[in-house]
């Protein structure tokens, strides 16, 4: 990932330049701002390729700046909290951000967990713009799937409610792809983190609970169930 471009928000200046040199010794392009302003003028200049914001900069919040970002881009966004209880974890994730790590951070989590929203980001698919096996073998007749009012082509990766165009963040379209894969199957926390964010052991099941509420939102609120105790079901 030689030419990934990160834009790191921090106003710690020990943090800022020492993740700095961290990411760069593994290999990424970084541009780092110490303020929510400088952030946003960077990210509109430079387009990176992933921002990391921290939750308490000065001038203009991390969750403010996440909201502005996710305005006018796709970009994966990953939050960096103080406080892993922090309602602010779940307001970086409802302003649009698709994961965060909590402060302090060891450099080595951080460049995996950059990397594994990266290898999800590649196609809004799969890792490296693999679709999941289901919708990469599925045949013409079978890449568009239809559930009521709602069309998930896993092809060419839309969402179609009522006949208009429903846009989903790569996260948020990931996670419909492994609804849409297994109608009317339960579907755990554990197995939505391991599949959709890449997560090699167990992560903060908020991050699930806060993306179902935002895709929610945009397929139908009563399109994805809640199996208390199990986890969430798409309705067929």
């Amino acid at each position: 990932m030689a030419d990934t471009h990160v834009l790191f928000v921090e106003d710690d200046d020990v943090i800022r330049e020492a993740t700095q040199l961290a990411l760069e010794r593994d290999g990424f392009v970084v541009t780092a701002m110490p303020d929510g302003l400088a952030g946003l003028e960077a990210f509109r200049a430079d387009r990176p390729d992933i921002a990391l914001l921290d939750v308490m900069v000065p001038g203009l919040d991390g969750v403010s700046l996440c909201r502005r970002i996710r305005d006018e881009s796709t970009v994966p966004v990953i939050m960096l909290s103080a406080r892993a209880d922090s309602i602010d974890v779940v307001l970086g994730l409802e302003a649009g951000a698709d994961d965060y790590v909590t402060k302090p951070f060891d450099g080595a989590v951080l460049v995996a967990r950059i990397r594994a929203v990266l290898r999800r980001f590649g196609h809004a698919s799969g890792p490296d713009g693999a679709k999941p096996s289901s919708a990469a073998d599925a045949g013409p007749d079978e890449a568009v799937l239809r559930f009521g009012d709602l069309e998930v082509d896993t092809e060419g990766m839309e969402v179609r409610k009522g006949g208009e165009n429903v846009a989903l963040t790569p996260t948020e379209m990931r996670l419909l792809l492994e609804f849409s894969n297994a109608p009317g199957t339960v579907l755990s926390r554990d197995r939505l983190l391991e599949r959709v964010w890449d997560y090699g052991w167990g992560g903060d099941t908020r991050v699930v609970d806060v993306h179902v509420q935002r895709l929610r939102g945009k397929i139908g609120q009563d399109r994805i169930e809640t199996v208390r105790g199990f986890g969430y079901k798409l309705r067929g």
